[in-house]
């Protein structure tokens, strides 16, 4: 499954300050604590998949991240996080102790005055991409069709709620008079109506419009993964937030190499005669072709490994390796005097198989590739 954005998991919108990121996340906090909901999972959840978002947020850096990349920054494709078991409960309350202490909340998705804030919806790209891209990262520049709210387009102040986007009531209770706040049925919770709009607009005074964006890819990334570039989705009416433009990863087949995670994977046919008098070959990798020896005598199913002409990670934990596997290929159709040859190579002893304890078995190959 997809994770939540994490603007969204806390209810708050991108331009949100740290003091209502954290009284956001205090909420939940407090709504979800295990202390509240004792054996409920489900709360569990909540509770860590709100703090994993605060931890981001909270944080310029992790959050300036998070911005340009999503959660592709995070920590791979699905991101890191506390729900996949980073951090336990004690890692939670020992780090964001502090934000269960205090007074209010604050509400989420919502200004300082209590007007809704309305956020454009986002938009998605399917972007393909060669190994070379993912191997040095890449900067593309993509048209877009995205909604804008025309030049010329002009609100009015709400007048029931007078701009507040909320509206008071007061009720007598048998514990006296309670007073609630719900969101303005006339605005809807924004705080303004539309005046004025140019001829050719949608009801909210929006029309589509192109634009090139640039996204900036970086090295590593894999494929499904979601890139986000903040602000490139639609506007939204009433001089709200923008969506966001969320960039699905797809990676194009090379013609020679296999990706596993950050490896690549070559199969390299031989002849009979090379594998058995050794030769030099050379091996394609991303950035070219490379020459490599072949040791005279060697064996189907051996697997050689160039270090570092993999691919880097999306977080910067080194490069993998290409590795190359060795297949002898057996000739299929033979003349009359290369049958004779192979006829009279039987009775030699070189052609006998003498495996030793250097000739590792199919297993311990793939035990050796992937431990």
């Amino acid at each position: 499954m997809s994770k939540r954005d994490y603007y969204e998991t806390l209810g708050v919108s991108q331009n949100a300050e740290s003091k209502e990121i954290k009284k956001a996340y205090r909420k939940l906090a407090v709504k979800y604590h295990p202390d509240k909901n004792p054996d409920n999972k489900e709360a569990e959840n909540k509770f860590k998949e709100a703090a994993e978002a605060y931890d981001v947020l909270s944080s310029p850096e992790k959050k300036q991240k998070y911005d340009q990349y999503g959660h592709a920054g995070m920590g791979g494709a699905s991101g890191g996080g506390y729900g996949g078991g980073g951090m336990n409960m004690d890692d939670i309350f020992s780090q964001f102790g502090d934000v269960f202490g205090g007074g209010g909340f604050g509400g989420g998705g919502r200004s300082s005055r209590g007007r809704r804030v309305v956020k454009g919806t986002n938009l998605r790209i399917r972007l393909s991409l060669n190994l070379k891209e993912i191997a040095e990262g890449v900067e593309k520049k993509i048209k877009v069709s995205r909604l804008v709210n025309a030049d010329g387009v002009t609100y009015n102040t709400c007048n029931t709620c007078n701009g507040s986007g909320q509206v008071t009531r007061i009720s007598n209770t048998i514990l006296g008079q309670m007073q609630t706040a719900s969101p303005c049925p006339h605005c809807n919770g924004n705080g303004k109506s539309i005046d004025k709009r140019p001829q050719g607009t949608d009801a909210n005074g929006m029309l589509k419009e192109s634009e090139t964006v640039k996204i900036t890819i970086p090295a590593g990334v894999e494929d499904g993964m979601q890139l986000k570039v903040s602000g490139k989705g639609n506007a939204a009416p009433m001089e709200g937030v923008n969506g966001d433009l969320i960039v699905l990863i797809h990676v194009e087949e090379h013609a020679q190499l296999v990706r596993d995670g950050q490896n690549l994977h070559f199969d390299h046919y031989i002849s009979f005669t090379d594998a058995a008098l050794g030769t030099d070959t050379e091996i394609p990798t991303i950035s070219g072709k490379v020459k490599i020896k072949l040791e005279e005598g060697i064996q189907s199913g051996k697997i050689l490994r160039l270090k570092g002409k993999g691919l880097p990670s999306v977080n910067s934990y080194g490069t993998g390796d290409l590795l190359i596997h060795i297949n002898v290929w057996t000739p299929q159709k033979l003349s009359k005097e290369e049958k004779e040859f192979f006829e009279n190579s039987k009775k030699s002893d070189s052609f006998t198989p003498k495996p030793t304890g250097k000739d590792k078995s199919f297993f311990d190959r793939v035990k050796e590739m992937f431990g």
